[in-house]
């Protein structure tokens, strides 16, 4: 039987930095597992093609349970199924969030993991074009970009923040996260920077390492409470390697399915599916949190959204310098900003130079512009739990958005949706919008009901679901500060899920600042 040092499931956001920094040292031998295919299709490479990934072998195409804070919905959960995971898939904003996120995280006994612990990793894994400073990194492998072609569009949506009174901040992932800005993107040239072009292309050559796709993971084997090896499903046979230590990147979805297939979860829930307990952990799957984005849509008067992107003249224009519309990432804009009872900011208004609908996946009914208004760290939590005993069953998920007890997540994005309203009709946006798609001219804008009924029939995901394998030291937690699983030597869970609570922002940056970490404790000892 096959050993490696390291087994790593998941070539994720996170998998892949860890297989990059562990597989550094030549004495330690380390395999990376990937349940689904290579990243080699050209829509992965291409910035504003990744939602023709939705639907696809790239994407594992997760539904939720009806959601009852949303109409009964179930919603749609794209996640990345590809080398580079939700990396390859993602609209490649790179945001960390805001500093006190980290710091309340060392607050709830997680030490070493506030904001001044976690910043370094941030630098050392990012390339920023602009240079390095206090606040980022020039060295790293990850390139971070400013856009390549922005929008004017999306240029008229920062000025209508502005004028809103929201003040411009030109990098809010600096000293202050308050503001609107242009977005920084995980690009290189044009091209998206996913974690396997960053991380893993560099260093698969190297004689420790192994990367095998198309391997989708079906246990983790434990003995004597200790995890020694993975058993995974790959040509339809199954193989069994064993490990000095398994690393669990499978994200907020995947990680938990995997901890309670083998036997690591709530013990009631295991026992119901016939699966033998190892280790009682309530935790496991509990506490999801994710970001809930409601879209506010003008419609244009000019054609140059992003509905032309396509165009012949953007496809050369692309192909042959890496300019134009096939550039943009869609989020093009953002804006971090504080509702009425608020001292940190608990909203995010992300601007997208084109009618964003269905997750992208259908052509915009026409042209327009979107301004989603996102709920920052909310209170509703969720869950994930196995459907079955059967690995290659789907888990059951559900977000319960807006369902927290007194109302709290509901009236902020009503205000957020106002205050996105009111910037369609700004000054700046009065030469290009001529009516509002999302609500509609007919809902009133002080119209609370009409809005909050709005926010529950186009509430989406904004893709972002954490905390299901969290980080913490007492009985309501699955991993300790060193993201070992409690009570199993030899496993750990280093991703998404592993976040004590979500921060206000994209995932991703802070995904790959985890493995940073992870990475760091693994080699010290800890």
């Amino acid at each position: 039987m096959t050993r490696y040092d390291y087994v790593i499931v998941g070539a994720g956001s996170a998998g892949c930095v860890l297989a990059n920094r562990l597989s550094a040292d030549p004495h330690k031998t380390v395999l990376l597992l990937e349940a689904g295919p290579p990243d080699d299709r050209k829509e992965i490479h291409i910035p504003a093609a990744f939602s023709k990934l939705w639907n696809t072998p790239y994407d594992w195409r997760y539904m939720t349970q009806p959601e009852p804070g949303l109409r009964d919905r179930r919603l749609y959960w794209p996640r990345g199924r590809t080398l580079g995971g939700c990396s390859s898939v993602n609209a490649m904003m790179y945001v960390r969030g805001h500093r006190d996120d980290y710091d309340e995280w060392a607050a709830l006994g997680n030490d070493a993991w506030g904001y001044n612990d976690v910043l370094p990793a941030f630098l050392r894994s990012e390339r920023n074009t602009r240079g390095a400073s206090q606040f980022h990194g020039a060295d790293g492998p990850m390139y971070v970009s400013d856009p390549r072609d922005p929008s004017p569009l999306t240029q008229a949506l920062i000025a209508a923040a502005v004028e809103s009174g929201i003040a411009y901040n030109d990098d809010i992932n600096g000293a202050e996260q308050e503001g609107a800005t242009l977005t920084q993107v995980t690009q290189r040239r044009g091209k998206r920077e996913s974690t396997a072009t960053a991380f893993l292309d560099p260093v698969r050559k190297r004689s420790n390492l192994t990367v095998t796709t198309g391997a989708h993971t079906r246990r983790i084997i434990v003995e004597g409470q200790r995890a020694v090896g993975v058993e995974y499903a790959i040509d339809r046979r199954n193989v069994v390697v064993d490990a000095g230590e398994v690393l669990l990147s499978a994200g907020a979805i995947n990680s938990p399915q995997l901890l309670m297939l083998s036997g690591i979860g709530d013990a009631q829930h295991l026992s119901e599916h016939g699966i033998d307990v190892v280790a009682d952990l309530a935790a496991v799957g509990r506490h999801l949190q994710d970001h809930l984005a409601i879209p506010v849509i003008g419609t244009i008067r000019q054609p140059i959204s992003l509905a032309a992107a396509e165009s012949p003249k953007q496809v050369a224009k692309y192909l042959l310098a890496r300019r134009g519309m096939l550039t943009s990432n869609i989020g093009e804009g953002q804006a971090f900003i504080r509702s009425s009872s608020a001292s940190r900011p608990d909203l995010q208004l992300i601007f997208a130079p084109t009618e964003f609908v269905e997750h992208g996946m259908q052509p915009p009914p026409g042209h327009g512009i979107t301004a989603g208004v996102v709920l920052l760290p909310p209170r509703s939590e969720g869950w994930v739990e196995l459907a079955d005993a059967d690995p290659m069953t789907a888990p059951q998920m559900i977000g319960n958005y807006l369902t927290d007890d007194d109302g709290h997540d509901l009236a902020v994005l009503i205000e957020g949706v106002k205050k996105a309203r009111d910037l369609l009709r700004r000054p700046a946006l009065a030469k290009y919008v001529d009516g509002e798609m999302w609500p509609g001219d007919h809902v009133a804008a002080d119209d609370h009901n009409a809005i909050a009924e709005f926010v529950r029939t186009r509430g989406e995901t904004l893709y972002h679901p954490v905390g299901t394998c969290r980080m913490g030291i007492g009985s309501d937690s699955v991993v300790d500060p060193q993201l070992r699983v409690h009570g199993i030597a030899g496993l750990r869970v280093i991703d998404a899920s592993i976040m004590p609570r979500i921060v206000r922002g994209n995932t991703n940056a802070p995904t790959i600042m985890i493995a940073e970490r992870a990475a760091d404790m693994i080699r010290n000892g800890g």
